[in-house]
């Protein structure tokens, strides 16, 4: 068996993803513009300055929010992008920091699968491929549902048909 070299991967992850990412985003950004409307809302007794400065800080906030909401989710779909082949996992990662890892199969300790309750609604999972590696496990994000389960099954196969104790 050939040595795998890092490379970029093959596979985008789902293109649903975009719209998760970009849900979760939106999600972080009520809490604090909530929290910002809730402290206007309760300095009202404040000087005209204070309340100016606190609608000025909610409207930088919100014009944050939008281009993060808009532009993050398109660039991480760029970005993220995985291979599993008999040999090796590879991922591609990241938006502002990005990631590129490879795990041989040798190396696979174990493989899971979740989903949380977001991640559910948008029919999506994520796969963990633990190693032997100090850097940690790798996680594939953005997976549509059957894609995922294809995915554990195969590696789970791959790792116990590979001779070595995957240390």
């Amino acid at each position: 068996m050939d040595t795998p070299t890092l490379r970029p991967p093959r596979h985008r992850v789902s293109r649903t993803a975009i719209w998760y990412w970009a849900a979760r985003a939106a999600l972080g950004w009520l809490v604090v513009l909530a929290a910002q409307a809730l402290w206007l809302v309760a300095d009202r007794d404040g000087t005209a300055l204070s309340v100016d400065a606190h609608v000025i800080g909610l409207v930088v906030t919100a014009v944050v929010a939008v281009a993060h909401v808009a532009i993050m989710p398109q660039w991480r779909y760029r970005v993220h992008r995985w291979e599993a082949t008999s040999a090796a996992v590879f991922t591609q990662s990241g938006w502002f920091k990005q990631e590129w890892r490879i795990a041989p199969v040798s190396r696979i300790q174990t493989v899971d699968s979740e989903r949380g309750p977001l991640e559910r609604i948008f029919h999506l999972a994520n796969v963990t491929v633990t190693t032997a590696s100090a850097a940690g496990p790798i996680k594939v994000s953005g997976l549509d549902r059957d894609t995922a389960r294809r995915l554990v099954a195969e590696l789970t196969a791959s790792a116990q048909a590979t001779a070595g104790d995957a240390t």
